[in-house]
Parts: structure tokens; sequence; C-alpha cells
């Protein structure tokens, strides 16, 4: 089953083709596959199944598929568990058949995306699948790889997750240091407001309940509550009363994910699900045959 009502929509070929195409190139260096050319005949064909060895999400699935692919057009990838699917330890996610040759060369490349991804996606859900029965939604961050932002923030939606602002130029967020740069969160943000169009939203983080003030009387559209305690954050909810979409952000684990939503608030945002989630364990076993 899939973590959303409706299929999960996928990334243009074109954003993620050169980042596949990158780490091929990075993978075959100067000469190419030496091991594979040296000992499989081009003539070989082969059949293989990638496999979960342990429960999870998986994401990732058209990065080994273009892979594959840009290896050897003949390669056919038959998917079975798409993208935000659930896994148990032993499913079949995709079964590839084709050319041996470059079965073998594009393993390691296909596997790294889809087991880093989908432990992106794995992360995502745990905290999806703990914050249930609540209005709050998970969100990623910009704590990304570099490169690899539109991968890592794909994987989160397919976990069940959103995603906050891409980059810098979609959305201005006045945290602590711009606050103390220019002196203070009524100045950051009329000249933020002086500044931007009107399409873009102004998010202010907030550490107290007095800065909490403040952002609510300049009339923010957010407000990110940085490290605040569940209790804490229940007075913040309250003093917002829905007059600006309020986000719990900072030490966001599995076992306190379940409190903060309780308070309340509409977002948390979690960094270390993009920037150290642990790689779900998928393998590539060729079929005798």
């Amino acid at each position: 089953m899939t973590l959303a009502n409706e299929p999960l929509a996928t990334l243009p070929s074109l954003l993620v083709e050169p980042l596949v195409r990158s780490a091929l190139v990075e993978d075959l260096g100067r000469a190419g596959d030496i091991t594979t050319t040296s000992i499989v005949p081009a003539s070989a064909r082969a059949r293989a199944v990638i496999a979960a060895r342990q429960p999870g999400v998986v994401a990732g699935i058209d990065c080994a598929r273009i892979a594959f692919g840009l290896l050897d057009p003949a390669v056919e990838i038959t998917v079975h568990r798409p993208d935000g699917s659930r896994v148990a330890a032993g499913d079949t996610v995709a079964t590839v058949a084709g050319p041996a040759r470059a079965l073998l060369t594009a393993e390691r490349v296909a596997l790294n995306f889809l087991c880093h991804l989908s432990g992106i996606a794995t992360a995502t859900a745990s905290l999806v699948d703990a914050a249930r029965g609540h209005r709050a939604r998970i969100t990623c961050t910009r704590k990304t790889t570099p490169g690899l932002r539109a991968l890592e923030k794909q994987a989160v939606r397919a976990g069940g997750g959103v995603s906050h602002r891409f980059g810098l130029d979609d959305g201005v967020l006045i945290k602590d240091n711009h606050i103390e740069a220019v002196g203070g969160i009524d100045v950051a943000v009329a000249r933020a407001r002086q500044a931007i169009g009107h399409m873009v939203k102004i998010e202010v983080e907030v550490d107290t309940l007095a800065q909490l003030e403040v952002a609510l009387t300049a009339a923010v559209d957010a407000v990110l509550l940085d490290n605040m305690t569940p209790a804490m954050l229940v007075d913040a909810v309250a003093m917002i009363r829905g007059r600006a979409v309020s986000e719990a952000s900072g030490r966001i684990t599995r076992d306190t994910v379940a409190a903060v939503a309780a308070s309340g608030v509409d977002i948390i945002s979690a960094g270390w699900i993009t920037h150290s989630a642990a790689a779900l364990d998928l393998g590539l076993d060729f079929q005798k045959g």
C-alpha cells in the first residue's frame, strides 16, 4: 500500500537524469567497469531482483530506472513497489532484465540512490506514523545533501511528509541571526515586507512567548517555534489562535514527535530526516537460469 491516496507524482526526468548520469560518470572513472567487461561476454543476458532486506518505505525508483537505462536502453525494469510503498523484509521492489553488463555496472549507483532515498522516506514515515491523529504535518528542511535536494525532498513526500522552503528564494524565514543583525523582529519583518512580492510569505523564528507576541503583532504568515517544550507549545498555539501557521522545530525525534503534535501545531519540521536518515537495506540479486 502507498502512504497517499493518490500515486506519488514523479520528478521530471530532466531534473533526475543529470544527477544519475553524474554518479555513473564518477563510478565509471577513466576506463569504465574493467571487472565486468573483462569477465562477462557482451552477449550475456541476465535477470535480477531488487528486494527489501528490512521493512521500510520505497523511494528512488526512477533513479534506479534511469541508471540502468543510461548503461543500456535494452534493460527492462518492472516496478512492483513504486515510491511511497511500504515493504517488508523479503518483498520484491523491482525486477531488472537485459544485458548482464549493464545490470552489473549500474547496480551500485542504482542501489546507492534507492537505499539512501528509501531511508529518508522510511524516517519520514516513522514521524508521520507517530504524529497520526493530530493536525500536524511533518516537513523537511534545507538540511539536505548538496546537489540532491530535489531527490531528497521527493523522498520525504514518498514517506508522507511535505517540503519546507526548497531554497532561499521561495520564502522569507527570519531567524535569530537575522534578528540580531538588524536589531529586532519588527524591523526585520518591515524590511522584508517592503522588499518582497505579494506572493511571498514571511515566517519568523521565535524562542520565547514574548518574541512570539512581537511576531504576531507584525502580522507574519508563520512562526517557527524553536526548541520549545510541549507545554510551551500549547501556550504558543493558544496565543496564535489561528492568526499564523505554527511550526515546531528543534530536537524532534520519534519519541518526542507525538507530544509535539498533541500541542496543536500545524507543522513539525525535522532536519535529520534528510541529513541523518539511515539507508534502507535493499539488495540486487541475479536469478539463476
